[in-house]
């Protein structure tokens, strides 16, 4: 058994300047290039290109030294660094793929990727068969180089495909998702054939057995990932959360389940690569993943590790090599088949098979046709294996990274073409503003339930705080956790009645809780500091004293909670109850705003269902003797119907019917009841925050106004 040994010092050395001055050179490219309104990958590719053999250590050899690896543990050093990137890149990818809309175009994706993969590799394969004998290795055989070289130029490469995707804005785009799910169709095959390709040239006996084999291991990569390892996954994240106090700890879960796939797609002869978009994929559709998780990911992916990965692949390419004419010139033609074959094969199969149209046709060839690093990493095998000489294998790396750079200003130039539909308008621009909103990232719902011994008749559809977030998650990804503090003894059936509540529910993911505790109030605010976005409580009993705003375990509760909070105050409603008529207050705070946004959450899920923006414009100025001098007077209504016309702006954004209300009263809260009784309202929604004050919970007497005399359901939304 060998000694494990590190690298030597001079190694480690090489690769921390490689490191620091790859990074630092590709990011200051990266810069240029965005203000000059172009993507930051083009200047992280040739940061590698100007600081490698073509321009700066071809120049000056000894900055050479130390900038290109020189031996083959510096060059695997690099490469590690630089898969790394590709993993982060593809993780993050994944986060972001929206499997909904993918299935809504995968006629059009599956076309897309057919007709790119099969026109492609014909005329990769008829380019093979007509270039010069001496493009081929000593030992290659035509027909191996031929089938090589068709390989090499059907796959496309999916990190510098997301990265353009990401700088030009367009991951979120119904193109965007087709380029993403069409490129890893791309890629997977093209996975499977190089493996049949270098099983021919090793001398292997590829046979249509094997063929399958490697097709149904994909296959199955995929079912297994998308159903066990989707439980797994979700199991995993309930452990972390509930059972681990670290920090980041949710940060580690990700990046060890990454690399854990990347090393099973590895295993299965495909690239480690995969296996991180998958588990990105799988990652992005758990309810209960932090935002803040995402953005940490964000930030070592595209701030650190992709820039370096970019970099290396500019780092390879050395035009020296190609400055013969003839070289030059087949260079030339190789880009050129390799483009036009993408190109029009992802037309063909997006008009035939998709059904889209011209243009939108043409921005699929535009940007799958990147090949990138992995058109690197193919190179570098047909090299290995004694398929490409060296002279191919410079031709490849330099149309590899030559499509790169051409796949954002061609798809930039086709999207100037591309109409929006009002389906994909409408969602982007809801999109948008759940971006900016921070109900919209309301994920993980914690939700304390009284213990009973069975669930009685109607006891859900009775609870006004159990249907308003079914209403919460009917669209949305949600996460309620249902909990219940009780004693040992009847542990067993509190946990029995969970389980019969959580089948009232309509969310994407409901988990049962039962906690053993005297202390009810603590329990629940230690479960509540588990990476919960909201806790929910229900506040039902009348109120007669004076010291306690609901109750002592709520405001307790209120007052300590470590998440925002939203206090239901039931009232007396008919068992078929729902909110199709919503009455939001509003001053323009952002408290107000919050509640509104809440409202137009719920709102969105039902029919016919609206939301009032109502601002009050009192007297209390007045009735204190306070006069009101110049124009302020109208300044302070003009300033009224402002505020509530942005939030009917905002309210028909999300898809929600709202009315602008001002209002004239004595004092907001006498004018909120009495058109809330004259308009029929079925709920209050109130955005406020904790006040400081004693022990008492203290949210302002307008709050406590609204609560103690409306007749319907309030809500207060405490952010």
């Amino acid at each position: 058994m060998d000694v494990f040994s590190s690298a030597s010092h001079h190694d480690v050395l090489i690769l921390v300047i490689q490191i620091a001055v790859l990074l630092l050179v590709a990011r200051l490219l990266g810069e240029l290039f965005v203000r000059m309104g172009q993507p930051s990958v083009i200047g992280e590719i040739l940061a590698g290109i100007v600081l490698g053999p073509s321009i700066l250590s071809g120049a000056v050899p000894f900055l050479g030294e130390f900038i290109v690896p020189q031996t083959e543990v510096q060059g695997y050093l690099l490469e590690v660094i630089s898969l790394l990137g590709a993993m982060f890149l593809l993780l993050i990818t994944g986060l972001e793929t929206d499997i909904k809309l993918i299935k809504r175009h995968a006629r059009t994706a599956i076309g897309v990727s057919f007709g790119g993969i099969s026109i492609t590799f014909l005329s990769g394969f008829l380019l093979g068969q007509y270039l010069p004998d001496f493009l081929l290795a000593e030992d290659s055989s035509r027909l191996i180089f031929s089938l090589f070289v068709a390989t090499a130029l059907a796959i496309s490469a999916i990190p510098v495909i997301a990265k353009v995707l990401m700088d030009l804005n367009l991951m979120r785009r119904d193109i965007g998702q087709t380029i993403l799910a069409a490129g890893m169709s791309d890629d997977t095959i093209g996975w499977i054939l190089l493996s049949i390709v270098a099983g021919i040239a090793a001398g292997d006996a590829v046979s249509v057995g094997s063929v399958l084999q490697t097709v149904g291991s994909v296959l199955a990569f995929l079912v297994i990932s998308f159903t066990a390892g989707r439980w797994f996954v979700l199991k995993a994240i309930n452990f972390v959360q509930d059972e681990m106090v670290q920090h980041d700890r949710l940060l580690t879960l990700v990046i060890v389940m990454t690399f854990l796939w990347g090393a099973i797609t590895q295993a299965l002869n495909l690239e480690a690569i995969l296996g991180a978009f998958v588990m990105g994929i799988l990652f992005g559709t758990a309810p209960r993943l932090p935002n803040i998780v995402h953005q940490k990911l964000e930030s070592m992916a595209l701030g650190i590790f992709a820039p370096i990965f970019f970099a290396v692949a500019g780092l390879k390419v050395n035009i020296l090599n190609l400055a013969d004419p003839t070289l030059l010139l087949i260079t030339l033609i190789v880009i050129a088949i390799a483009t036009l074959g993408k190109v029009v094969g992802t037309y063909i199969g997006a008009r035939t098979i998709g059904g889209r149209d011209h243009w939108t046709a043409l921005s699929f060839g535009a940007g799958l046709n990147a090949r990138g690093a992995m058109e690197i990493i193919i190179a570098t095998i047909g090299l290995r294996l004694g398929i490409l000489s060296q002279d191919m294998f410079s031709i490849i790396v330099v149309m590899a990274i030559t499509t790169s750079i051409m796949a954002p200003f061609a798809l930039r130039w086709v999207l100037r073409r591309v109409q929006l539909s009002p389906e994909e308008q409408a969602r982007l621009a809801k999109e948008e503003l759940e971006s900016k909103s921070m109900v919209a990232d309301i994920h993980r719902v914690l939700l304390p339930v009284r213990s009973r011994e069975h669930m009685p008749e109607g006891a859900f559809t009775q609870s006004i705080e159990g249907q308003l977030l079914d209403l919460l998650g009917k669209d949305r990804s949600l996460s309620v956790t249902l909990l219940t503090v009780t004693d040992k003894e009847r542990r067993n059936n509190c946990a029995d009645y969970l389980s019969q509540l959580k089948e009232y529910f309509h969310i994407e993911e409901v988990v049962t809780k039962v906690v053993v505790s005297d202390n009810p109030a603590d329990a629940i605010l230690d479960e509540a500091r588990k990476n919960y976005d909201l806790l929910v409580l229900g506040a039902t009993e009348q109120v007669t004293d004076s010291r306690v705003m609901f109750n002592p375990i709520i405001d307790y509760l209120v007052r300590m909670s470590p998440c925002p909070s939203m206090i239901v105050k039931s009232a007396p409603v008919d068992k078929d109850w729902q909110p199709k008529r919503v009455l939001v207050p509003t001053n323009g705070s952002k408290a107000a705003r919050n509640a509104a946004e809440m409202a137009f959450m719920v709102g969105r899920a039902l029919e016919n269902c609206e939301v009032i923006a109502m601002n009050v414009s009192s007297n209390e100025r007045a009735r204190l003797g306070i006069e009101l001098q110049d124009n302020r007077d109208f300044d302070r209504k003009k300033i009224a119907h402002e505020i509530v016309a942005e939030l009917k702006k905002s309210g028909e954004a999300f898809g929600v019917s709202t009315e602008a209300l001002v209002v004239h009263g004595e004092s907001p809260e006498q004018a909120i009841t009495l058109v809330a009784e004259e308009n029929n309202i079925d709920l209050i929604m109130v955005g406020t925050s904790v006040r400081p004050a004693s022990s008492r919970l203290y949210m302002g007497p307008r709050v406590e106004n609204i609560i103690q005399h409306a007749r319907c359901p309030v809500v207060i939304f405490n952010a």
